[in-house]
Parts: C-alpha cells; structure tokens; sequence
C-alpha cells in the first residue's frame, strides 16, 4: 500500500474511534466512574492497530488493585504510551509541557496523566506526593525513569527523584507501601524485517526530532514491531531507599532491554525482597 495512503487511512480510524469514545471518556472522567481506564485502553488499543504496532508482551502486566503500582520503564518514542497504554490500563507521569501540546496534550488530560516539572527541584517533594496520592487510589503510573527519550538502543541512567513518591525513606517503619514493577520497550522490527541498530530510529523520537515529521513517518510506515516485558516486582516499605530503588529498576530494565533486542525472551521474573537503606 502506498505510505501516503496508509497515512490518510491511519489518522481516519484513530479520529474515528477518538470521535466514537470520547463522549464516554469525558462523562467516566467527570464522574470518576472505573470506566475512564477501560475507554482509555480501548482507545489505545484501536489506535495501536491503526498505526500498525505489533505489540509482543513478555511477563504479566500489573492487575489492578490498591495501592497501585508504579512502572519503571525507559523511554524510546512518544509510541511507548500506545504500546503501554494497549496493554494495560495505566495512566503516566508526563513533562509539564506537554499538558500544552496540540492534541497530544488533550490525550494526556484525557489519560488522567501527571505533570511534573523537573527543572523545578523544590517542587520534586510536591509531585512526588501527588503521585503517592494517586498510587494509593488504585492507580497504576507509568515512570519513565530516564527523564528523555533515547535513540532506542540502549538505557539511559535512572532519575531516583520520583521513586520517593512511594513513601520510601523513613528508617525503621516496615509497614508495605506498595511496588514498583519494572518494564523494558523495545523496538524490533519494521514490515517483517528486524530492526538492526541503525534502523531503530525509525521509531524512536530523541529529543532533536519535530513531533509531525516523526508522526508522519510512523504513519507511513508499515508494520512496527514493539516488544515490552515486564520484570520481577520489587516490594517498597518506607525504609526502601529510593536510589537503591531507582538502581535495582534501572538493572532490570537494561537486561531485560539487552535480551529484547538480541530477538531472547528474557528470563522469568521472580519476586525481588525491599532494598532497605544501609545503617
């Protein structure tokens, strides 16, 4: 099929069911019903398919429940909260600017994101609690944990900041405050071809890139092959130190990385003990 065509084809369907769901969406946010998270993903899903993303899973994505959890993953494209947001009803931790972004922007407001400020280091203690606010609703968060977008093929050091936003850090207080499940995205293939190194860009979004050249692309392009695996939850009481935390997130994200763009599955998860503080 023609890209130009697929293009135009593409961004129908996603205004059609965006036009079709967002009616429901509104009154399910407005009234705080459960049912915002199911249109959310649904919206997410029809979209991914749209674009033609093949999403690969690996692990268990987090079921609901109180508290939720908090997901540490890396960040290669604005194509990540498709793929995430497919798989699971999850809501993120966006950059503040993005709240004034067109159209993404709105998307974000309808997915009940977060919006922090990083170049703000006295607010990081405010956000931090909003989040710890919204983990204990029952609401799964999505942390990308390197702060920026990266080419894709490697994993950026982790921001331990908001991993704060669990409670963590008061010495000697044992009581569960909740986890942090780590998950690695990774693009590999285009059109039934495996991306190599170079290839990779194609879809991922450095900082650098303008949105609609990127967004063009992608919708020109034919198949995108997106594997995400989701690794062993670490469990956080308030005497977790966070930067221990954010290392232990960050160590599993890189291998499980590694092991997806190798074309591996990577190994089963097990359950991780707390990473208490050193006395």
């Amino acid at each position: 099929m023609n890209g130009t065509v697929r293009a135009v084809l593409a961004a129908a369907a996603i205004a059609t069911v965006t036009i079709a769901l967002l009616p429901v969406h509104l009154v399910a946010q407005w009234r705080g019903m459960a049912l915002r998270k199911r249109t959310a993903r649904l919206w997410h899903r029809a979209a991914a398919r749209a674009l033609g993303l093949r999403i690969l899973v690996h692990g268990t994505p987090p079921a609901p429940g109180r508290p939720g959890v908090l997901i540490a993953a890396n960040h290669v494209s604005w194509l990540d909260i498709v793929a995430l947001g497919a798989v699971a009803e999850v809501s993120f931790i966006a950059k503040d600017e993005v709240r004034g972004w067109p159209f993404f922007g709105l998307l974000a407001r309808l997915q009940d994101s977060v919006f922090i400020d990083r170049s703000v280091r006295s607010a990081t203690g405010r956000q931090a609690a909003t989040i710890g606010d919204r983990l204990a609703r029952g609401d799964d968060l999505v942390l990308f944990a390197e702060g920026t977008t990266s080419c894709g093929n490697f994993v950026r050091p982790f921001k331990s900041a908001l991993f704060g936003a669990l409670g963590v850090g008061r010495r000697g207080d044992r009581r569960p405050m909740g986890q942090v499940v780590p998950a690695a995205i990774a693009y590999v293939g285009a059109d039934g071809m495996p991306l190599g190194r170079f290839g990779r860009p194609l879809a991922a979004w450095p900082g650098d890139i303008a949105m609609a050249p990127h967004l063009w692309r992608v919708l020109r392009e034919g198949r995108i092959d997106i594997a995400i695996a989701f690794g062993a939850p670490i469990g956080v009481d308030a005497a977790t130190d966070r930067k221990a935390l954010a290392a232990t997130a960050e160590e599993q994200v890189r291998a499980m990385v590694s092991a997806l763009l190798r074309g591996r599955a990577p190994a089963s998860p097990t359950p991780q003990k707390t990473l208490e503080r050193a006395p």
